[in-house]
């Protein structure tokens, strides 16, 4: 309504970040919670050692919320900042406020997690924000007086157009200061959620939490949506085990974050569960609102055969693709080139017409002259019982050139005295699912790295096994 473009800022990121991020986006007025106002004032402080005497600060306005240390909003309000609240009242009531005089007008600006780079500034623009709105809750069957929990936070795209979604179902939103599986099992039971959004490192910790932090059974069905990487599917299946009925979807802060839906069909429901599970692990078909989307030949440009094995580029195009990235021609030029956006994530269209994610362009292990998927590694070693976490990344070989290099976190419960016998039984787990040249030939136990929204940090995991060398040549 008042024609400015919002920025939601991820609160997990470190202030010299969130410093770059106000200033590429020339922020104007920045609204903190009071539990982030510190974070929020020492990145100001940055910009403002960064400016060279030309720092124009924002207006600062902080939240309260009474269920928070008082102090800390006191500290905000004598640093300066304005409460929410009292913001509100300077307003004009009878503001006559103008719709967008054109649907292309921005309306979001979101930053990339930066996995691999800096951050690049996503722009939204209004058509896109209003039909993704409108398609969640067709696509996902929710009604008006939904009771949606907040798992995926509202500044991972916009909460996936979810925000604007409950607003139009007039919907109710539960939301919570720290994602636990102890609070998602308590919103389910006290507040009748129905519905809610989380990456597949949230739904890990749900399946594995410990029996006091769960409520099992479920008063009711609960509806999960699953997108942030791909769901392995030993993991869905331990979901729908406890009564969770998960849809997995896929997108990207270029398309608003809902892409694809991994759309269930009838005859699905005779299969085993697990090759349910398996199905329900592909990427899918594009969703109702995205006019085009294939995967092609990353050199020649044109469609893949619908062989599910020859693998290519996952591309899209359509209304609910971004306008591109703030102040970065040259990406744009990369992400649009050729009348598609391309998204760097490699994958296969099956017969059915379903794609399914095996790779990011950069992450595909070439060993002995053969591409192996690090993605299908890594849904094999979630099978083993030791396996909480894992991440699989290309190793330096001197046979093979590269060979899978697996990154393992184990549950809590595992006897962990005996790292070799647990790597070699892992190898020895994933042989008899997978061949030869796919299986690990080494594996690291350990927490695993991870950005700021959950997602692994692949880089850090390349560099470490950079740092261990190439695997040596048997001398057998």
């Amino acid at each position: 309504m008042s024609g400015a473009v919002i920025n939601p800022v991820n609160i997990r990121l470190n202030a010299s970040t969130i410093a770059f991020l106000l200033g590429h986006s020339q922020s104007s007025i920045v609204i903190v919670d009071q539990e982030f106002f510190t974070l929020a004032q020492n990145s100001l402080k940055i910009m403002k050692e960064k400016s060279q005497g030309h720092f124009n600060p924002p207006l600062l306005v902080v939240v309260a919320d009474e269920n928070c240390d008082p102090e800390a909003f006191r500290y905000a309000l004598g640093q300066g900042a304005i409460e929410y609240e009292r913001f509100l009242e300077s307003g004009d009531p009878d503001f006559a406020w103008k719709a967008p005089q054109d649907e292309w007008q921005s309306i979001s600006l979101g930053y990339t997690s930066g996995t691999t780079a800096s951050p690049k500034g996503v722009v939204l623009h209004h058509r896109g924000a209003y039909l993704m709105s409108l398609s969640n809750p067709f696509v996902w069957g929710m009604d008006e007086g939904v009771v949606y929990l907040w798992t995926l936070p509202m500044f991972h795209c916009n909460g996936g157009c979810f925000t604007w979604a409950l607003a139009a179902l007039c919907g109710t939103n539960i939301c919570l200061r720290q994602v636990t599986a102890k609070g998602v099992y308590l919103a389910i039971v006290k507040h009748g959620v129905t519905h809610f959004c989380a990456a597949p490192v949230v739904l890990n910790t749900i399946v594995n939490a410990p029996s006091e932090d769960t409520i099992l059974p479920l008063p009711h069905i609960v509806h999960v949506m699953t997108a942030g990487s791909a769901p392995p599917p030993a993991l869905l299946l331990a979901m729908s085990r406890k009564g969770f009925r998960v849809l997995h979807t896929y997108g990207l802060s270029e398309t608003y974050g809902l892409s694809t839906i991994c759309a269930r069909k009838p005859e699905w429901d005779s299969l085993l569960p697990e090759t349910q599970a398996r199905l329900n692990a592909r990427q899918g078909v594009r969703s109702i609102t995205l006019e085009r989307l294939d995967v092609i030949n990353t050199k020649t440009g044109e469609p893949v055969p619908a062989d599910g094995k020859t693998i290519g580029e996952i591309v899209m195009r359509g209304n609910v693709v971004m306008k591109g990235y703030l102040k970065n021609t040259k990406a744009n030029e990369e992400a649009f080139a050729d009348g598609w956006f391309h998204s760097e994530d490699l994958g296969v269209k099956h017969q059915d017409g379903y794609i399914e994610i095996k790779d990011r362009s950069k992450d595909i292990i070439i060993s002995g002259g053969e591409n192996v998927s690090s993605v299908e590694v890594e849904n094999s070693l979630y099978f083993h019982p030791a396996v909480l976490e894992a991440s699989v990344v290309a190793r330096a070989d001197e046979q093979w050139g590269e060979s899978p290099c697996a990154f393992v976190t184990l549950k809590p419960e595992v006897n962990k005295s005996d790292e070799q016998r647990l790597a070699e039984d892992i190898m020895m787990f994933c042989k008899s699912r997978r061949p030869a040249y796919w299986v690990p030939k080494s594996v690291v136990f350990g927490p695993l790295p991870k950005t700021a929204t959950g997602k692994i940090q692949k880089h850090v995991l390349r560099a470490k096994a950079k740092q261990l060398g190439p695997v040596k040549l048997s001398k057998l």
